[in-house]
């Protein structure tokens, strides 16, 4: 039932994703010229690099989802060892490459409101960050639920189903927030 509701919030945020995206291409096509002159500023190298990291990311929680399902709550062995890693490492891994993510967007709002891309300056700055902002918020929301998944796990005696049934539900969510990005990405960094 988790799983189903989780599906039906997801489509909800599809809408909201769709709608961006939707202003996005609306006033880009009003003023193309401004487009154009502004996507210049954007560091595509650097963009692509921390999209490398969300992508993987999703790799990463998904072998943690495949070690929750076996019931695997922590590592067997070194923890070099990353063959015999437990959902934990696996999450706190993603956790780490989200928060690089977070990091790298960052990074790039100050360089970018450095060169004067900045909300009110233009209706590409608006768009901009509006688009890559809202999507850095549900970056981090899905941030603190791999921190609660992690703390249950910590704080729970024994790993039940339901914990199982958390980290799965937790993985569809940052499954659809990298799928969101590279869909950000492109329309972003790709199409001129």
């Amino acid at each position: 039932m988790v799983s189903v509701g989780t599906i039906i919030w997801l489509s909800s945020e599809l809408m909201f994703f769709a709608a961006l995206f939707a202003a996005y291409f609306t006033i880009r096509a009003v003023s193309p010229e401004l487009w154009a002159q502004e996507t210049g500023l954007l560091n595509v190298p650097f963009a692509t690099a921390n999209t490398a990291i969300l992508v993987l990311s999703s790799l990463t929680c998904q072998l943690g989802v495949f070690a929750a399902e076996r019931g695997q709550v922590g590592r067997s062995g070194s923890v070099f060892k990353v063959s015999g890693w437990g959902l934990r490492e696996w999450f706190i891994l993603t956790y780490v490459m989200g928060a690089v993510f977070i990091g790298g967007q960052a990074l790039e709002y100050a360089e970018l409101v450095h060169e004067g891309v900045t909300i009110p300056s233009s209706a590409y700055g608006t768009m901009f960050y509006l688009t890559t902002g809202f999507h850095g918020i549900h970056v981090t929301g899905g941030l603190i639920a791999f921190l609660l998944v992690l703390g249950r796990t910590y704080i729970a005696r024994r790993f039940t189903h339901e914990q199982a049934v958390s980290a799965i539900v937790v993985s569809y969510y940052w499954h659809f927030v990298d799928v969101v990005w590279v869909g950000l990405f492109a329309t972003i960094y790709l199409i001129k």
